[in-house]
């Protein structure tokens, strides 16, 4: 199970490799000491087995000198035995009862022939020697057999392992104190992190300006960039607040004003005059209603371009026709001037029809007395679609550029709530596009700007 904790984490990550190493340093160790003890033991059997061949040699087999005499009583740590019979079979000198040789001892070295056997129910290593040399008379080749007890290897064996795992040991619980403390230094500064992001409230939300380690840089910019629009957003809800309770103010007050009117109207013919003026108030407040969460949704940064393929063409056809259907009565003639090949794009097909929609009522609206004629102009060109809604209406003179496209703002006054304009801006802005008024001497010409699909289809 993952560790709740980042610091367990951490730890369990340095230290289980290093518990890891440390067993394979002390099976290796062990292996080592195995190895160097018997070799150390083998040697003090052959130089024992050659002092005790020097002395019966000397001595012609009667006594063995001081020297060996200590050599055998305490050679690497433990007491050593030996057996000595002549060329003949017949018995020199030592113990009187070798250890056998086993089976699978091999035979075809004539010096010196090291096994393990059993001596009196202990285990025990031989080494059985060859040496030629003449006793009393006798010459030829002597058999001399030193043993000593296993146990003096083993503890020896022991005694070094021991002292190794003592000392991996102490290693790795350093080690691990030393990163217990590391860490905890090590995660102060996420710690200090902790305490900034939990200072910030739906009211407070500054970007995290303290110093942090080179590894949590992209986590604190990613968190500043969130707080960032998360505080644009709730400013850009409060505004819509603000704006939306100042603009239906006037109007929910005269439909309530109407309202009343016709509640205390003196007789039925002026009840009815009241009701059609009721029903127009309630629908323009229905439309600013509407015009309002509109652009609310346009604001918004949760536009889904990432797989939603639209043809830019079949768009604006139904577009044209959404247009007619609701100016069945309209004098102004629509025209579409739309490419052979298709522009596909990637965006969110309700948004962008409500964006041109509102450019093209926008048109009726304010487009003046004279306006007959509303043409959208469709090109291709390179990465991008050109989208030009022409009108020949009383235009939009340069330095009311600006009012135009500002929220509740009108160039020329008149009916409307003055969000058509800042919506289509904002939708293209959302769809990685761009909305301009280009200057012109008839009419008003508005550009828009859109990014292509990269592989045409």
């Amino acid at each position: 199970m993952t560790p709740r904790s980042l610091r367990s984490r951490l730890i369990l990550i340095i230290l289980l490799p290093l518990l890891l190493i440390a067993l394979v340093a002390g099976a290796w160790q062990f292996r080592n000491a195995t190895r160097s003890a018997q070799n150390i033991f083998d040697r003090g059997l052959l130089s024992a087995a050659l002092a005790i061949s020097r002395d019966i040699a000397v001595s012609d087999g009667d006594a063995l000198s001081p020297a060996t005499r200590r050599l055998l009583n305490d050679t690497s740590g433990g007491e050593l035995f030996y057996h000595v019979y002549a060329p003949d079979g017949v018995f020199v000198t030592g113990y009187s009862t070798p250890p056998v040789l086993t089976k699978s001892t091999p035979l075809d070295q004539p010096d010196a022939i090291y096994y393990d056997a059993q001596y009196q129910g202990q285990s025990v290593r031989v080494l059985r020697f060859q040496d030629g040399t003449t006793i009393s008379g006798v010459s030829g080749i002597f058999n001399i057999t030193v043993w000593q007890n296993a146990d003096v290897r083993n503890s020896f064996v022991r005694e070094v392992v021991t002292r190794s795992f003592a000392v991996i040991g102490l290693l790795v619980l350093s080690v691990a104190l030393v990163v217990w403390f590391g860490v905890a230094l090590g995660l102060r500064p996420l710690l200090d992190l902790e305490e900034a992001i939990a200072k910030r409230t739906p009211t407070e939300l500054e970007p995290i300006r303290r110093p942090v380690p080179i590894e949590a840089r992209k986590l604190v910019e990613t968190l500043n960039g969130l707080l960032d629009r998360v505080s644009r957003r709730i400013s850009s809800k409060d505004e819509f607040i603000s704006n939306a309770a100042h603009q239906l103010r006037n109007p929910v007050a005269g439909v309530l004003a109407l309202a009343e009117a016709v509640h205390h109207a003196p007789n039925a013919r002026a009840a009815n005059e009241r009701s059609a003026e009721l029903v127009q108030a309630a629908r323009e407040t229905s439309n600013l209603t509407n015009q309002l969460l509109s652009f609310e949704r346009a604001s918004g940064t949760d536009v889904d371009r990432s797989g939603v393929q639209l043809d830019l063409t079949e768009l604006l056809r139904r577009i044209a026709e959404n247009f007619r259907l609701q100016n069945p009565s309209s004098l102004v003639e629509l025209v579409l001037m739309l490419p052979d090949e298709k522009g596909r794009i990637l965006g969110d097909e309700v948004m962008l029809q409500e964006a041109v929609l509102n450019l093209l009522m926008n048109a009726v609206v304010h487009g003046g007395p004279d306006l007959s004629r509303i043409e959208v102009n469709l090109t291709i060109e390179g990465e991008r679609a050109i989208l030009l809604v022409k009108d020949d209406g009383v235009g939009i003179p340069r330095e009311k550029f600006i009012a135009a496209i500002s929220r509740f703002g009108q160039a020329n006054g008149g009916p409307g709530s003055g969000l058509g304009l800042p919506i289509a801006a904002r939708v293209m802005e959302n769809h990685g596009g761009s909305l301009r008024l280009i200057d012109a001497p008839d009419g008003a010409v508005v550009l828009l700007s859109l990014p292509l699909i990269n592989a045409q289809v």
